[in-house]
């Protein structure tokens, strides 16, 4: 009797031949490809005569664009820098200084990647906006007229909130990659005289690298697609490409052009993606099962 293979052994104890390949197809091609075709299928929709390329070569020229492309990369690379240093930071203190509830302290921050983004906006305003406790408190201690904090409406704001939000991103896998370290091996350096500069540079950054390029990659994914903050925040003059779709798209009914920003977005998804895939690779080979 021929050997089988998994699958068929599924599909007849099921008695649908067939049915985990094609279930999951189905699956995929109605929740995944088939918007996304029709996302892309809209963006070269044009008039009779006109270039396939004629909607890209209008959107792609506009300063509109290009700022919201600045904005997007500005702030994702920034908010990843703050992820990365705060990140490694606290991974650092929690896993080689450890202190009563350092545990616990970690799931506490690990806790916020199970909560909605525009909850951290929320709690920003109530205490960094022209009406939260800071300003409150500074303005009557003072006695101002205006608020003198005003940098949650800007840039900065947004970079702040999605560093809090991401940060436990990276410092998963960095304290997976931490917990590896054989704690002899630390003490034998101090012992032979490693001040913590030269324990940090020579065995605990080279065990921290996987992890940081794992974790930085995804930051840089989900940072470059984060929505809820941006609109929550309402930054004057910050218009990243998700914030623009969700313009062109709700507010001027120009789906013509969302669908061409939404392709661009998608493009600069995958090639994120697969940084982050690369990235996950390279941790995975001697942290299998940790991220």
């Amino acid at each position: 009797m021929a050997e089988l293979t998994l699958a068929e052994i599924r599909s007849r104890r099921l008695g649908i031949p067939g049915l985990p390949v094609v279930l999951p197809l189905v699956v995929l091609g109605v929740l995944f490809f088939y918007p996304l075709a029709l996302v892309l299928v809209q963006s070269f929709a044009t008039g009779r005569g006109a270039s396939l390329f004629a909607n890209y070569e209008a959107v792609l020229a506009t300063a509109l664009f290009r700022n919201a492309l600045w904005h997007t990369i500005t702030i994702t690379l920034a908010a990843t820098l703050g992820c990365l240093a705060l990140g490694f930071a606290l991974s650092v203190v929690i896993a080689f200084a450890p202190f009563p509830g350092a545990g616990l302290c970690a799931r506490a921050i690990e806790t916020f990647i199970a909560l909605p983004t525009f909850l951290v906006a929320l709690a920003f305003t109530f205490i960094y906006g022209s009406a939260g406790i800071l300003n409150g408190a500074a303005m009557k201690l003072f006695g101002l007229s205006l608020p003198p904090i005003d940098f949650l409406y800007s840039a900065w704001g947004v970079i702040l909130a999605e560093v809090t939000v991401y940060t436990p991103f990276v410092m998963r896998p960095l304290l997976a990659a931490f917990s590896l370290i054989d704690a002899a091996q630390i003490e034998i350096a101090s012992i032979l005289g490693a001040g913590w500069f030269r324990i940090l540079r020579q065995i605990i950054v080279p065990a921290a690298l996987p992890a940081l390029m794992a974790g930085g990659s995804l930051c840089l994914l989900l940072t470059t697609n984060e929505f809820g903050i941006v609109l929550f925040i309402g930054a004057k003059g910050v218009e990243t490409l998700p914030l623009l779709v969700y313009d062109k798209a709700i507010q001027e009914f120009d789906y013509g052009s969302a669908c061409v920003l939404a392709a661009v977005n998608i493009a600069l998804s995958l090639g994120l993606y697969a940084l982050y895939r690369s990235a996950l690779a390279w941790f995975g080979r001697g942290h299998a099962g940790l991220v």
